[in-house]
């Protein structure tokens, strides 16, 4: 492997996010019980997300939007504004959420900092992965920040062309095969995919996997001899 540049993804990578999520989810389905149980509120918001991914992208604003006009479909209109005042709440309180990094993460950073450019490549809200970022106290590490609207291969190409490199010089490390994985082996990069213990439903795919450019490491710690040896 030629690589020149590493990129990593953020949320469930680097630090905890998804279970941050679902705590919110679970909140909110015990707020709108008489309505729905949580199992189809859970599928019914999961809906209103996905069709709002255009208008609002990824991340906690759209979210709680999309709770929002869940709670407003489900009741009939007939939620008062104190339930969305808990539901913005809930948002708020999502966005203070501390930042957790996952095990070994630093240790990773510091051992591949000096012999690749190591680089973010994260969907999301610009405001609140740079917030994010900050709080984190990683981005020390980092020689460019990429904060994604969508992860496809036009935006991997589009990264890549910044970076000013080849597709097979550039490899991304992340827990999505769908965001993080496959778009980049389609277009002749590498990755490697370190899954997480949970995954936003919208995010999880159904596949085995088979390419000389693909590596799989339980751990992000497992990464460093897959790249270094």
């Amino acid at each position: 492997m030629n690589i020149k540049v590493i990129a990593f993804d953020a949320d469930d990578t680097l630090w905890v996010n998804e279970p941050y999520f679902q705590n919110t989810e679970m909140k909110f389905c015990a707020l709108m019980e008489e309505y729905l149980p949580q199992h189809t509120l859970s599928r019914e918001l999961l809906k209103i997300e996905i069709a709002n991914l255009a208008l609002y992208g990824y991340g906690i604003k759209g979210y709680i939007l999309s709770m929002i006009e869940a709670a407003i479909k489900v009741s009939e209109g007939t939620i008062d504004t104190k339930a969305i005042e808990k539901i913005i709440g809930f948002g708020k309180e999502l966005l203070n959420e501390p930042i957790e990094l996952l095990d070994n993460v630093e240790e990773v950073l510091a051992a591949l900092k000096d012999k690749y450019r190591v680089v973010v490549a994260t969907k999301g809200d610009l405001l609140d992965q740079e917030r994010k970022l900050k709080k984190s106290g990683l981005s020390h590490y980092f020689h460019h920040i990429e904060i994604m609207s969508e992860k496809g291969e036009e935006d991997y190409l589009k990264l890549i062309r910044h970076l000013d490199i080849q597709p097979a010089e550039f490899m991304m490390i992340g827990n999505s095969l769908k965001s993080d994985v496959i778009p980049v082996i389609n277009i002749g990069g590498h990755a490697i995919h370190v899954p997480y213990h949970t995954t936003w439903a919208h995010e999880h795919i159904e596949t085995k996997l088979e390419h000389e450019n693909f590596r799989h490491a339980e751990r992000l710690r497992e990464v460093l001899p897959l790249i270094l040896d």
